[in-house]
């Protein structure tokens, strides 16, 4: 595994990490989970990507993977970098939502009693919150840290100005963004014309999630007409991806598939290796079910430049 440096930071992460989203739930196998992180850290996959509302059910994915750190790994904690969020739905009421002090605070306690830690690597907030003050915000994710509780911030989701607002008061409190994570991926470039640059600009890390577009860039898919039945589309409780959204991207996915067919390399990897290419680009963060499937992914770090040629075909 190769290891790049985040922003200016003094933290390094691998070329892949493991995101723990819709893969490591109370409705998934809790064996295959736990063979699939110990394999990530025989990789060299150091680094796990959660949130409070991961599983399914919300706070699952945090749970499953707290009782197996707590059983099987504590004793490599110091050796991974361990992140979770907070910012989306997780309990009714006025404070369960968004980016309220109250919020973030309740929400961060509340993943390390799941995680069953004292704290976390990374804390980041999810996404944007319209209504509440952004000043407010960042005080609470820098009162996070100087308790202790986390070791850096991230931001997720958030457009270039207030992007850049944000990091400008951490960096005045000192407590500067480690990571903006932003969807990235040969289905979705939207974040080439804001959010990679500001984290550029403002020294922070990248790192992106879906880089394999939910799995539609493995190749599982090319058969639209017939949704493998262990795949994400093909469960009832997939909110992002269903057959209509497969059926949607079907001819891109066939014409990028020609393309790794012709250069010799696996879809998988050929995604991910365009992604990491990209300057500025810390990690990825990938979401296998099975071990097979991580180390298909974890193929792609540490391999040479693509080609100028076959960056532009891919890009096109």
């Amino acid at each position: 595994m190769r290891y790049r440096r985040c922003g200016r930071s003094g933290v390094l992460l691998p070329e892949i990490s493991l995101g723990l989203w819709h893969n490591f739930g109370l409705e998934d196998d809790a064996l295959q989970g736990r063979a699939v992180v110990a394999r990530a850290l025989e990789l060299g996959i150091c680094h796990f990507d959660l949130a409070d509302n991961y599983g399914p059910p919300p706070g699952s994915a945090e749970e499953c993977f707290g009782r197996l750190l707590q059983q099987e790994f504590s004793t490599h904690r110091d050796e991974m970098f361990i992140a979770t969020k907070a910012g989306h739905l997780m309990w009714d009421g006025p404070y369960g939502d968004w980016g309220s002090r109250k919020h973030l605070i309740a929400g961060l306690n509340q993943s390390l009693r799941r995680l069953r830690l004292d704290y976390v690597d990374v804390f980041y907030h999810h996404r944007p919150d319209p209504d509440t003050p952004l000043e407010e915000t960042i005080e609470a994710l820098v009162q996070i840290v100087r308790s202790g509780k986390a070791l850096y911030i991230g931001l997720s989701k958030y457009p270039p100005a207030l992007f850049n607002r944000a990091c400008s008061m951490l960096a005045e409190a000192r407590v500067p963004c480690l990571l903006h994570q932003f969807r990235y991926n040969l289905l979705d470039r939207s974040c080439e014309s804001g959010m990679l640059p500001a984290a550029r600009d403002q020294g922070a890390g990248a790192i992106a999630f879906s880089p394999l577009a939910q799995g539609m860039l493995t190749g599982k898919y090319l058969n639209a007409g017939a949704l493998p039945a262990d795949s994400r589309a093909a469960r009832s409780n997939s909110v992002f991806l269903n057959a209509d959204k497969v059926a949607a991207d079907a001819e891109r996915v066939a014409a990028l598939d020609a393309i790794a067919r012709e250069a010799g390399i696996p879809l998988t990897q050929l995604a991910l290796r365009w992604v990491l290419q990209h300057s500025g680009i810390t990690s990825l963060i990938i979401g296998a079910r099975t071990v097979a499937q991580l180390e298909d992914c974890a193929a792609a770090a540490d391999q040479p430049p693509l080609s100028d040629e076959l960056m532009k075909a891919l890009s096109e």
